[in-house]
């Protein structure tokens, strides 16, 4: 029964009679009233001025809640200028209101006043604390990974092709078109932009040498990365997230299936595949884009540019960029599926990991890269 009450007024004053459930579950409803009567009995309720009964004879339950209401309303009658006398109230429920009464002790919060250096010195140290305790986790995951693709490679039929082939055709096939687009608009503005600084210094031909290099060592798999990072480690991330909301994956532990050779060991395989051939396209359509902008603006036919490309490339600039390729797939897919497992049980949350999925995947690929840069360089390869 909802919490309810009445006004009624009486020779010396007025009777307040509450009844039903008085817990925090049925008292929202009363608290504006309650405080309206209370603000207004100095003026306008004659029948509240003077000696107000507050009845809780009726009163079938009272908790915290209920009990912080009467007394509040009793104390602002107080304050207003009203005798207010509790009537009809249990012992457990009197006990209740004493208790809140005893409880209404207003105190002065002292704001903490924090050195500016001590604080940013907390932040930094806060970071740096989950900075080691994310790398852990995703060691953690890799080792894991790791782990069940050895099971895999020693038992083959564990291996969920069609899984693994649908995940190929998404993040592979379905990724050629924007992969193909933005490295040939990147190749022809790094073309563009060193034949204009290069024209300077009667250098223009090396423009070839600028984007071919550029663009097989550096950035084509790079490029590439970031792009699989944004589409597919975030689809990656909501796709598992969804699944953990939903409970499926509290499901398949339930049938006795690992998650992680169900869910992730197919996304792993399928990335680490299909990310040098994405890488590869790249490579092509950068080294395209450089090709036209060469052609339009320097003059310089397709058959010279080719000719210059094969001088100053070599296996190795290729290589470079192709061995790093599955490196940063497999970096990409772990933290990805990471993300994934770790939603807790709401939409907000499958939002917020895969924003953080984005970030940490994109942070990752850009630091493997220059890991393997400096690698390359200290090997003359």
């Amino acid at each position: 029964m909802a919490a309810t009450f009445t006004t009624t007024e009486t020779a010396d004053g007025g009777q307040i009679t509450l009844s039903g459930l008085w817990t925090v579950r049925h008292v929202g409803p009363q608290d504006a009233p309650l405080r309206a009567i209370a603000s207004s009995v100095k003026a306008t309720p004659r029948h509240l001025q003077g000696h107000v009964v507050v009845d809780l004879s009726s009163v079938d339950g009272l908790d915290t809640a209920g009990a912080w209401l009467v007394h509040r309303t009793r104390r602002d009658l107080e304050e207003a200028g009203a005798q207010v006398e509790l009537r009809g109230a249990s012992h457990a429920h009197a006990e209740l209101i004493e208790l809140a009464r005893e409880s209404d002790q207003p105190c002065d919060i002292e704001i903490e006043e924090r050195n500016v250096i001590s604080l940013l010195a907390e932040r930094m140290g806060r970071a740096v604390v989950n900075l080691v305790s994310e790398f852990v986790a995703i060691l953690n995951m890799t080792g894991i990974v790791v782990m069940v693709l050895g099971r895999i490679i020693t038992r083959p039929r564990t291996l969920r092709l069609t899984s693994v082939v649908s995940h190929m055709e998404r993040v592979g096939l379905n990724a050629v078109p924007i992969v193909a687009l933005l490295t040939f608009l990147i190749g022809a503005v790094l073309a563009q932009q060193g034949a204009s600084q290069l024209k300077l210094f009667g250098a223009e031909v090396f423009t070839v040498n600028l984007v071919g290099i550029s663009m097989l060592r550096e950035l084509g798999v790079l490029i590439t990365a970031i792009i699989i990072a944004g589409r597919s480690g975030s689809a990656f991330t909501a796709e598992i997230g969804s699944m953990k909301v939903r409970e499926e994956i509290d499901a398949m532990r339930t049938l006795g299936m690992d998650p992680v050779e169900v869910l992730v060991a197919p996304r792993v395989i399928a990335l680490v595949l299909m990310l040098p051939v994405l890488t590869f396209v790249a490579d092509i359509m950068g080294l395209l884009g450089g090709g036209v902008v060469a052609y339009v603006f320097l003059e310089i036919s397709p058959q010279t540019y080719l000719q210059r490309v094969d001088a100053a490339i070599d296996t190795s600039t290729f290589f470079v960029g192709i061995i790093k390729a599955p490196f940063l797939a497999m970096a990409i897919a772990i933290i990805g599926c990471l993300e994934g497992m770790r939603v807790s049980g709401s939409a907000e949350s499958v939002g917020e990991r895969t924003t953080s999925s984005v970030v940490k995947s994109i942070f990752t690929v850009i630091v493997l890269d220059a890991l393997f840069a400096i690698f390359f360089t200290a090997v003359d390869y």
